[in-house]
């Protein structure tokens, strides 16, 4: 069962305004791996990661194609380190991209000023924390 911890949350929830971003690991469907750095990733609810997509680059563009992904968190400060797995789902419209877009940093939507971005919603299926699985999908 995935039921993220009130430090898993709150590790996620400060990462931008402590100057840390979540690192997002996708592939194309050939395999083609990529990274990329979000700085609006947050814990949508106690199962689902999200994050506001508005570059439309790579990440974007390996989701459409396969949307298995990796997401990892790291504090050097507090050495808390975190890799989330799941499945994500791409919403360019309806209540849940809404929402989605309300809880984004500022920073980040201001970049995005005509509000064109993608929302990403992941299911996780499993969590690592140094190196040992901590929760998991049943």
């Amino acid at each position: 069962m995935i039921n993220f911890t009130d430090e898993m949350k709150e590790a996620l929830g400060s990462a931008f305004t402590a100057g840390l971003a979540v690192t997002v690991a996708t592939s194309s469907a050939a395999g083609m791996p990529d990274i990329a750095l979000k700085g609006s990733t947050m814990a949508f609810d106690n199962d689902h990661l999200a994050f506001w997509e508005r570059s439309h680059g790579q990440t974007l563009r390996n989701l459409e194609e396969n949307p298995q992904v990796c997401l990892y968190y790291r504090n050097p400060q507090t050495r808390l380190s975190l890799k989330f797995f799941g499945v994500a789902e791409l919403l360019r419209a309806g209540e849940t991209r809404q929402q989605i877009m309300d809880r984004t940093v500022e920073f980040e939507l201001s970049r995005d000023p005509e509000r064109k971005g993608v929302a990403v919603l992941i299911r996780v299926d499993r969590i690592l924390q140094a190196g040992q699985v901590v929760q998991q999908r049943d």
